[in-house]
């Protein structure tokens, strides 16, 4: 009997332990430097969480190795709910790319998807390709004259393009650069034929005229570009590629904090305000369930693993 007592108020210590969350400030942890998109977009969630949380979320930029570090620091962080990965789009690509992982797929579970960006596939804005099948006819008639740039191997932009290749069985030459402005530089110089950049860092360069948009790697236009059409409905049926942002927990989070943390980032990305700065980005706001965001993630996982086998992608 007494067994049973001691048991049951351990449980309603943990209950009450729980119902207090939080007592103490959130970090995020992004897994890049600061100043770029998923930076930016994890800076104003956390401000929006803290106000609803009433407690303060604090962002923490561990970036290096194609966000594996950031990844594996919070993988090993205690699960408590006071440490959440804010990723994206490579944490989808790294466990095809690199050989070995620093923490195993499991130690990290799904919170809430973020959003979903397009990239544009963007050329010169003298480029004799006026549309995206003008582009592909090239390619074909002249195989391996065209090349296509990114900002290296482990990016959405290599990918995108590479899938883009893959489906069309095209020979083109890709250039990696050490990162994505550069490379549209000299997609507007010229030296690269094309390439897939975000939306938000491209539409600037398209608005003011000083790059052509030829398809987004959305199923759906892009409100940002309603009249460039999409890839999907253009050269390949079924084509889409995002850079995505999405928040994860240190597996074993206790269920309540874990749905809290998950109300609260849906609350947030409700919010006219950051809705409108999301759609400013060129980003469609998400936030989804932990299962859908796992049912996300897990075709992500199908689609990159076989574009980097069948296109025997290796790390720059």
């Amino acid at each position: 009997m007494s067994r049973r007592i001691a048991l049951a108020a351990l449980a309603c210590v943990a209950i009450t332990a729980h119902a207090a969350y939080p007592e103490r400030p959130i970090t995020i942890v992004v897994p890049y430097a600061p100043g770029g998109a998923a930076d930016a977009v994890a800076r104003l969630v956390a401000a929006r969480m803290g106000a609803k949380l009433g407690t303060s979320v604090i962002v923490d930029n561990r970036a290096g190795a194609s966000g594996t570090i950031g990844a594996a620091y919070v993988a090993k962080a205690q699960p408590d709910g006071y440490t959440v990965l804010y990723d994206a789009t490579p944490y989808s690509i790294n466990p095809h790319l690199f050989p070995k992982m620093p923490f195993p797929a499991d130690a990290l579970q799904p919170l809430s998807l973020v959003l979903l960006a397009p990239n544009a596939l963007i050329v010169k804005v003298d480029s004799p390709f006026k549309t995206v099948n003008d582009l592909v006819a090239k390619a074909k008639k002249e195989p391996g004259k065209l090349n296509f740039a990114s900002g290296g191997s482990g990016t959405v932009q290599r990918l995108a393009s590479e899938l883009f290749r893959q489906k069309l069985q095209l020979d083109m030459l890709h250039v990696p650069y050490k990162s994505g402005g550069p490379a549209i530089t000299d997609v507007m110089g010229g030296q690269i034929d094309f390439m897939f950049g975000t939306v938000a860092a491209t539409y600037p360069l398209i608005s003011s005229g000083k790059l052509r948009a030829l398809a987004v790697s959305s199923p759906q236009r892009s409100p940002r570009l309603p009249d460039v059409p999409t890839v999907a409905e253009t050269v390949v049926p079924g084509y889409e590629a995002y850079e995505w942002n999405g928040m994860l927990l240190p597996a074993k989070t206790p269920k309540d904090i874990a749905e809290k943390l998950q109300k609260t980032v849906v609350e947030v990305l409700k919010e006219d305000e950051v809705q409108q700065r999301l759609k400013d980005l060129g980003a469609q706001p998400v936030g989804s369930t932990a299962a859908e965001f796992a049912s996300f993630l897990k075709k992500e996982d199908s689609k990159w693993s076989e574009v980097i086998r069948t296109g025997d992608i290796k790390p720059d």
